[in-house]
């Protein structure tokens, strides 16, 4: 049975916006769990999406303080309707990123990441499919806040990417 998960990263609550965008609340609702790529901030948004999720599979980040630490693993993992994923903060440079997450996670179909605010959705050499939702509350220096949409269905992976309103 497809399995819907709203994919997120770098909320930066409350820092960057005040509330996760009404769009992004109202994807929650039509998803059926969470992946959140770390930099959270605040454990008011873990909180958030761990009371109205059926799940959340999430990370801490650089920027997360020792609350969020001791809730949340620096790497965490599940399988889901055949695909094995996991969700980290950070993968490093853009440059030699498919090498390096090829080496560090060998067992896995799909790598979600966050750091950079950049959307990314690339494949490796080794077929792990890697991918960066951006930053639904800070977009930095690209054109628009975004976070993505997975479909995980017998083993395959639609990956939807959505822009925010300027």
């Amino acid at each position: 049975m497809p399995v819907r998960l709203l994919v997120v990263a770098d909320t930066h609550l409350p820092m960057r916006a005040k509330a996760l965008p009404p769009e992004v609340l109202a994807e929650l609702e039509a998803c059926d769990g969470v992946v959140h790529a770390g930099d959270w901030v605040d454990e008011a948004t873990l909180d958030l999406l761990e009371a109205r999720a059926p799940f959340l599979l999430g990370c801490a980040g650089n920027n997360d303080g020792p609350g969020l630490h001791r809730r949340l693993p620096e790497v965490a993992r599940r399988e889901i309707e055949g695909v094995r994923l996991a969700v980290v903060h950070e993968t490093g440079a853009a440059t030699g990123r498919e090498l390096r997450m090829d080496a560090r996670f060998p067992d896995l179909d799909l790598l979600v990441f966050g750091h950079s605010h950049i959307p990314w959705d690339s494949t490796t050499p080794d077929g792990l499919r890697l991918l960066n939702p951006g930053s639904p509350t800070d977009r930095r220096r690209q054109p628009r806040r975004t976070y993505g949409v997975l479909e995980l269905d017998a083993g395959r992976v639609d990956w939807t990417l959505h822009r925010l309103p300027a």
